[in-house]
């Protein structure tokens, strides 16, 4: 028999998440109570399907091809990737798929979970299908949090809908490594997991309707183009996919537009992400989606939801991570986490009115001016803030300083290092906008061109920071001296 439990708490987290942890965190450590509310594995998406398992799968062959550029190493490396030794090494990041030891961090917090799937029924107010059998009737003193994460965009392909293909998750968690794999979609998982499967063995074909990476810089992303077309990766690139089907022998045909074809033996459709909204009550607080379009809120810069019911009176229905579709990145989703978390205990005190201003502790104002993004293919991709085209778009009188990274700590680092830098300038102010580094290894560059980006350090200032001798770092240097420093 199903039972009726009512429980209250401070603050209640749909989402059990790395995004919804973080703002359960830093609710209790506020002084309130806090309940996770999650129907699968806690930890969520990037622990077990996403980040660390995709991580995992590129490392092993960056770290081969790393050693055979290195003469002296490259004389030692007598094999290729042994693909079950990567994937044991996966199934290691992702725990196996078990929890236990993020419930045991959730448990330790101070934290309440719940495993069951949340609905808001109403302001302050949510049911929760327990797996347990039981129905729990929750009420939030202070705030409910949306952390519900995001769902793959399928494209509304004839003939899609009767494939058996992958999308990401089975990607990340599969067991064996098909002969030959198709991606449909060219942006960053795509590309990514393309080249983790050429290195592991398939026969890749990438089909994209853009161009590959096509948000970042050309010059950066060629880069990335030809080292995929160095592990034998096939791209289809600026074009349609007409139809799909699945042949008599299980594999799956792409007919293209021009009337190419490819076949695979699986498809794995990569074609991006959106908010995973809906069915979790939103409706009910007067959230709904326009006709024909998938639902999507608007948020302040603390998470509070524009127009849900009773928000601008009293605050109480925040959302974050990728279920505020404002950046669906893990770490910038931790980021805003914190921000709602820490929004939330003030104002349980009385402390925060109104905004948050930009930059405190309340506001996750990098969403607007400093994202670092990292493509983790080899060669690496990397980049903050905004680019030439966007900051000449949002009225800065911008500049861009470009170079090569040739440097004497990319000779060391490998024969024949390609890589490409460059610095996004406001004139006025002789600040930096954005930065945008490729090549190998160029992901630990990034986060002194954020601290720069956040801190708006004046050029004449970066000017003394100087890069140890002989690292890749020093590409910093030429660059400050290009734009006549």
């Amino acid at each position: 028999m199903t039972a009726q439990v009512e429980r209250e708490f401070d603050v209640i987290v749909i989402g059990a998440g790395a995004v919804g942890e973080n703002v359960a965190e830093r609710a209790v450590k506020g002084g309130l109570t806090a309940a996770l509310v999650e129907a699968e594995l806690v930890g969520g998406e990037c622990s077990y399907w996403a980040c660390m398992p995709s991580k995992a799968l590129l490392r092993p062959g960056t770290a081969l091809h790393g050693a055979q550029t290195v003469p002296g190493a490259e004389e030692a490396v007598t094999r290729v990737l042994d693909a079950a030794a990567v994937l044991k090494r996966r199934d290691y990041f992702t725990s196996n798929w078990q929890d236990d030891s993020q419930v045991q961090w959730v448990e330790d917090t101070g934290i309440e979970l719940i495993r069951g799937r949340g609905r808001v029924a109403g302001i302050r107010r949510v049911d929760v299908a327990g797996l347990d059998g039981n129905a729990y009737a929750l009420t939030a003193r202070h705030a409910v949090v949306v952390a519900t994460g995001s769902r793959p965009t399928i494209p509304p392909l004839p003939g899609l809908d009767g494939v058996d293909y992958w999308t990401t998750r089975d990607a990340t968690s599969a067991r064996d490594i098909p002969e030959r794999l198709g991606v449909l979609g060219g942006g960053v998982a795509g590309t990514e997991l393309a080249q983790a499967f050429a290195r592991l063995g398939s026969a890749v074909t990438v089909v994209a309707r853009g161009a590959l990476l096509g948000a970042f810089p050309a010059p950066a992303a060629e880069l990335v183009q030809a080292g995929l077309r160095a592990d034998g990766v096939e791209l289809h690139l600026k074009t349609s996919t007409t139809e799909v089907r699945q042949e008599d022998d299980g594999s799956v045909t792409l007919v293209l537009d021009g009337g190419g074809q490819v076949t695979v033996d699986k498809l794995l459709v990569a074609t991006g992400r959106q908010p995973a909204l809906e069915g979790i009550g939103l409706e009910s607080v007067g959230l709904s989606a326009a006709e024909g379009k998938s639902l999507r809120v608007d948020t302040d810069s603390s998470g509070l939801i524009d127009g849900a019911a009773e928000n601008a009176e009293r605050p109480w229905l925040y959302a974050v991570g990728d279920a505020a579709g404002k950046v669906l990145l893990t770490h910038q989703g931790k980021y805003e986490a914190r921000a709602a978390g820490d929004a939330i205990a003030a104002r349980a005190k009385g402390t925060l009115t109104g905004e948050p201003a930009a930059w405190s502790r309340y506001a996750h104002t990098a969403d607007d001016h400093a994202v670092p993004n990292v493509v983790f293919t080899d060669p690496e991709l990397a980049n903050v803030g905004r680019s030439l085209e966007q900051a000449r778009k949002d009225g800065y009188r911008a500049r861009s300083v470009e170079l090569p990274i040739q440097v004497a700590g990319s000779s060391l680092h490998s024969e024949h290092y390609k890589g490409w830098a460059q610095l996004v300038v406001d004139e006025d102010r002789r600040v930096l906008l954005g930065a945008t580094f490729a090549g190998p290894d160029v992901a630990e560059l990034l986060h002194a061109a954020t601290i720069a980006v956040v801190g708006e350090v004046p050029l004449d200032r970066l000017w003394h920071a100087v890069p140890s001798y002989p690292t890749i770092s020093e590409v910093w240097l030429r660059l400050l001296e290009e734009y006549g420093l």
